[in-house]
């Protein structure tokens, strides 16, 4: 079994084998944690790096403060120092390196991928919150996700990650919660500014100030601005823009208030699939002409893109829209919190609303290159229907008579599609919450009970439009140009490049309305045994509409290209609907003594359909509430600054909706409905680790073994359901880990940190028929951090050995049956070698 085990595996094994040792010589750790503790960390005055394992502060997942080794599941915690050694690129980088998260970083700094533990979703069960409330009431919205709106930087003083456990009770929709917790103030003025360098024209300035205003009020501001080239060359900047983040606290006799406000104003490039093999001859590289490491679709060709489309009124309007400015999330928050104790009574009120505007413009992948001749071949018959005889075909740079012989180059052309939505979208939340601790003939009980309520909704604006490229890094858009007997220009299959004007246009808006109510039971029965309950009942009530839309000809005859766009028909379809959801956990908790202990869990998870349902214009839909059953034991082991926590889990989803809309390269629209309802189970166990034997070193790890799998499909649209039956759930993993060793040392008064870490990512498969492979891969990372007085240095880089690995394929074609070929020929790679430079300097 363990033969082919990554690095990290037999790391966590020796760290098992050690720890066992070691508890039986440990002494008493840190006794009960108290909400003065909690508010000590988030003033940066807690959870020093040389703390005793399991002694961090957590909030997360609990009513009331608590050490980790004390909760009855999986957390992690994660403070600045962690972060800043693991240096991750993006958010999704950062929660990779955690057991049981498998994360696709290779899309950009936000909107990357989620996955908790095998659950067969893009980031629809991890909820991200900022002090304990979501900053928007749904993971998803529209083409958004936590990571836009909460951006990781010197403000998260940490993060708490739980992965199963009481999740769904304490957030909606949630198999995993992250949770930032804020810098506060102190009475002790703080502060701290760090510059990064990076050599793919990265530029970044975080900073931060805090301490006292008087009278027990404290103050913490700060944030960050960036301008980044990126890590593949677009032909212009990939990311510019910040964030900015406030709090101010006012301590009370019992407790405290906290004001609080955010603003992202952030513009971020997201990268796609791209084209790695030549589809005729799967061992041919396509390097030579796109990259590996440095190549995109992206292109300062789409930098003014305009889209035409027919209005309701039977008018011709259009946009025009900058690839360059990629995601542009402009985004304020507002938040007001009040907690205090009564005795044995924790009150705890939290309110946040939230104003944003999301605009996102990408190039997307659609099909394979296709062989430059055959490509032309297949426009033929519509061609000499438009234009009259077509005797030949000939491609030209767009908009343009420069010819373009692509026999010079690949042999092969290609589609992109072009997608500009746009997005405005709110969401008010509030969280009141009462616990009380009491004691009884048998043992004591801490009772939690909780009303949480959300009012939100977005608007949403959707125009796609299909391109012709060469198959090149920075591509130029081409041409399709038909020619008579005596070689004159009778017509173009595109036009300015243009292969399909709107092929998809949307347009809607929806609100929503949810109340829930929950309860948790924390019933010591004895001091270390430990039986909690809570469940969670939630209301829904959504109301939109999505405007309709019809095929429609703009009536240009010298090109095919606005002969089949969309338009809207000048009437709406009104929906409304209602639904709800029941979540509910069970643990128990027994702790053998301060450093041994053993947990528990079931727990029940319904995900209803999002608001954006009601943005359907489809008049007979689908609409399905996922229901997940997850189950899951753990042991804790802690000793000095060593920690086991190994965790085995099953997961089983009935229903899981896994239909998908495809790619039609007919229509150039993504209209092909493939549904597919089933199962889905989930069994595996994760391990995270730290072995520290001495003061100079430390070796941390993580590794996640899983078999993640389908069951039980049905299709109506004539797919083959028994070729699914038992596969590997698409895009995931059976193993991933890393493991991250770290040498401590001095010389004379400055302080020196070395550390390195091998991410390892196993075998996935793109497609539900599992034909088409991603390949596994393992990547080395190193850096070097040096402390001198208030002045912090730091080198670090990734992908040391440019090792290569792909993520995704390209699942606007391939989800089904593959891509026609063993291993992947298209896929969206991981970042090649790059190294930054980081200054800091505190006061």
């Amino acid at each position: 079994m363990y033969k082919n085990m990554p690095v990290s595996g037999a790391a966590i094994i020796a760290i098992s084998a050690s720890m066992t040792a070691q508890a039986q010589d440990a002494v008493t750790q840190a006794g009960a944690a108290t909400q003065a503790d909690a508010r000590a960390a988030a003033a940066g005055t807690g959870t020093a790096t040389d703390s005793p394992a399991g002694s961090e502060i957590i909030v997360t997942g609990a009513a009331r403060a608590q050490r980790r080794f004390d909760a009855s599941y999986a957390i992690n915690t994660l403070n600045q120092d962690t972060i800043a050694k693991i240096a991750p690129l993006n958010f999704a980088d950062l929660i990779g390196q955690l057991p049981g998260f498998q994360t696709e970083s290779t899309g950009g700094e936000v909107q990357n991928i989620y996955r908790i533990r095998g659950l067969p979703n893009d980031g629809g069960f991890v909820s991200f919150q900022q002090d304990g409330l979501p900053l928007f009431h749904e993971n998803d919205g529209v083409f958004f996700r936590g990571d836009a709106i909460l951006r990781q930087d010197i403000m998260t003083q940490r993060l708490e990650v739980v992965r199963g456990g009481p999740a769904p009770v304490f957030a909606s929709y949630s198999g995993a919660i992250i949770n930032a917790i804020t810098r506060e103030g102190s009475d002790t003025p703080a502060g701290g500014a760090q510059v990064t360098l990076g050599d793919t024209g990265l530029y970044r300035l975080d900073a931060y100030q805090s301490g006292p205003l008087g009278n027990d009020t404290y103050f913490a501001v700060g944030g960050f601005i960036r301008h980044h080239d990126g890590y593949r060359d677009n032909g212009f900047p990939n990311d510019r823009g910040g964030q900015i983040r406030a709090n101010i606290r006012h301590d009370l006799a019992n407790g405290f208030v906290k004001l609080s406000a955010n603003y992202v104003n952030d513009k971020n490039v997201f990268y796609l699939p791209i084209p790695i093999a030549d589809p005729r001859n799967p061992s041919v590289s396509l390097d030579p002409f796109i990259d590996y490491f440095d190549g995109t679709m992206n292109s300062p060709a789409f930098r003014s893109v305009t889209i035409p489309y027919r209005t309701g009124t039977g008018q011709t309007d259009s946009r025009t829209t900058d690839l360059a400015d990629g995601r542009h999330m402009r985004v304020f928050n507002a938040g007001l919190q009040y907690e205090a104790e009564f005795d044995d009574w924790l009150v705890s009120a939290k309110l946040g609303y939230t104003q944003g505007k999301n605009r996102f413009t990408a190039f997307y992948s659609t099909t394979n290159p296709a062989d430059a001749d055959v490509f032309a071949a297949g426009y033929r018959a519509r061609a000499a229907a438009a234009f009259g005889p077509v005797v030949s075909f000939g491609y030209t740079l767009a908009g343009t008579n420069d010819v373009y012989l692509p026999d010079d180059d690949s042999g092969l052309v290609m589609q992109g599609q072009y997608r500009d939505v746009a997005s405005d979208f709110y969401s008010a939340q509030g969280n009141l919450s009462v616990a009380k601790r009491f004691e009884t003939a048998l043992g004591s009980h801490d009772i939690t009970v909780g009303l949480y309520g959300s009012l939100y909704g977005m608007d949403r604006f959707y125009a796609y439009q299909n391109y012709l490229i060469e198959v090149a890094g920075t591509p130029r858009t081409l041409d399709l140009v038909a020619y008579n007997a005596g070689g004159a220009e009778v017509g173009r299959v595109t036009d300015n490049g243009v292969l399909n004007y709107a092929a998809t246009l949307n347009g809607g808006d929806s609100d929503a309305q949810m109340f829930a109510i929950y309860a948790n039971d924390t019933w010591e029965i004895v001091p270390g045994l430990r039986i909690d309950a809570g469940i969670r009942h939630e209301e829904y009530d959504y109301s939109g509409y999505g405007a309709l839309t019809e095929q429609v000809d703009l009536g240009d005859r010298t090109t095919l290209a606005d002969d089949a766009t969309r338009g809207f028909t000048g009437r709406i379809l009104n929906r409304e609907m209602k639904t709800r959801a029941t979540n509910w956990t069970v643990g128990a908790n027994y702790d053998f003594s301060n450093v041994v202990g053993i947990y528990a869990r079931a727990s029940h998870l319904e995900t209803p359909p999002n608001v954006q349902s009601v943005m359907e214009v489809n008049p007979n839909p689908v609409f399905i509430t996922t229901i997940a059953d997850q189950y899951e034991v753990g042991l804790k082991l802690a000793s000095g600054r060593s920690y086991l926590y190994a965790t085995g889990f099953y997961s089983n989803f009935d229903p899981l909706n896994a239909s998908f809309l495809a790619f039609d390269p007919t229509t150039g629209r993504n209209d092909v409905n493939v549904p597919f309802i089933g199962e889905a189970q989930i069994l595996g166990v994760e391990l995270d680790g730290a072995l520290s034997l001495t003061s100079w070193f430390t070796l941390n790890g993580a590794l996640t073994i899983s078999d993640p799998k389908y069951k039980n499909f049905q299709s109506a649209t004539g797919a083959d359901p028994e070729q699914v039956e038992g596969n590997q759930i698409t895009r995931q993993p059976k193993v991933y880990g890393n493991i991250r060793p770290t040498f401590d040392f001095a010389v004379n008064d400055t302080d020196v940190s070395v550390y390195g870490r091998y991410t390892y990512m196993g075998e996935r498969f793109v497609d539900l028929y599992n034909n088409t492979a991603l390949p596994a891969y393992g990547t080395v990372g190193a850096g070097i951090t040096v402390n001198h007085g208030p002045w912090q240095v730091q080198v670090v880089g990734d992908d040391l050995f440019n090792e290569r690995g792909l993520t995704e394929g390209n699942t606007r074609t391939d989800s089904l049956a593959g891509q026609g070929n063993a291993e992947a020929i298209y896929g969206r790679p991981i970042f090649g070698r790059n190294v930054r430079l980081v200054v800091g300097l505190d006061w």
